[in-house]
């Protein structure tokens, strides 16, 4: 095998942990490159807490249950596989909401329902078949941090943009319109400030979602006129990830039918 058939995303050698966490991160960021996810995305991200609470626990269930598979990835019989990928998965998405409910009440109620759904969004399915019933522990779990953390900073600043925008604040501090924190004449100036609630709507995350995800093919056509390999959207899993999770998703359908 050669040198170049064992790089990975990114140039990174392929399944190491720095390939797997900027593999999630950059190269197939489950929201920008990807588009799946999309559910919470668009639901919970009206502030930048919000969707840094979402993408934390999200990443949490990720890399545990990437880890457990990855270990019973050879002791779990492929036809009880979809089951007992959902009894891992419920199992973290669990102890996070008992958490959140015990340590942070807030968040917890402003996330809602959002929170047990994790057990079937289809990032975690995704990368438990694509990717974690396939390797090691260790590479499956910084697949999971990675996916994770890219989840995380794209709704996050998804939040931060439609909060800024929408409400003039910036994690819940007010920077822009009446009651800006900050002083002296820029102050005054921004508070003149008239935000644009329809940002903070639902249709406000469609705006903020399709910006970035413009911005994020502008540097892929970038990078190729200039004869960069970066390898975006093209990692181990990442054309057949919509269709795994689909996949899974259907084939629990099926079961439950049965």
């Amino acid at each position: 095998m050669s040198t170049e058939s064992k790089k990975g995303a990114l140039g990174f050698r392929q399944d190491s942990p720095s390939e797997r966490f900027f593999n999630g991160l950059i190269a197939e960021n489950p929201t920008l490159v990807l588009m799946i996810g999309m559910c919470p995305t668009l639901a919970v991200t009206s502030s930048a807490i919000n969707g840094l609470g979402m993408g934390l626990a999200t990443t949490f269930v990720l890399a545990l249950s990437n880890a457990v598979i990855a270990a019973l990835r050879k002791t779990i019989p492929s036809t009880v596989r979809i089951p007992s990928f959902i009894v891992v998965i419920a199992s973290f998405v669990t102890l996070v909401e008992l958490l959140m409910k015990a340590y942070v009440p807030s968040l917890n109620k402003a996330l809602g329902v959002y929170i047990p759904l994790i057990v079937v969004n289809c990032i975690i399915f995704g990368r438990a078949e694509a990717y974690a019933s396939k390797h090691g522990i260790i590479p499956s779990f910084f697949d999971g941090i990675g996916m994770g953390i890219g989840f995380t900073c794209a709704i996050t600043v998804i939040g931060l943009i439609r909060e800024f925008i929408g409400g003039g604040t910036a994690f819940d501090v007010q920077i822009l319109g009446d009651g800006t924190v900050v002083p002296g004449p820029v102050g005054a100036f921004l508070s003149g400030y008239q935000p644009i609630s329809i940002f903070i709507q639902q249709a406000g995350a469609f705006f903020v979602l399709a910006f970035l995800i413009a911005i994020m093919n502008k540097i892929k056509i970038n990078a190729a006129k200039k004869g960069k390999e970066t390898k975006i959207g093209q990692g181990c899993c990442g054309s057949e990830e919509a269709a795994v999770a689909e996949k899974v998703i259907a084939e629990k359908a099926g079961k439950e039918a049965e």
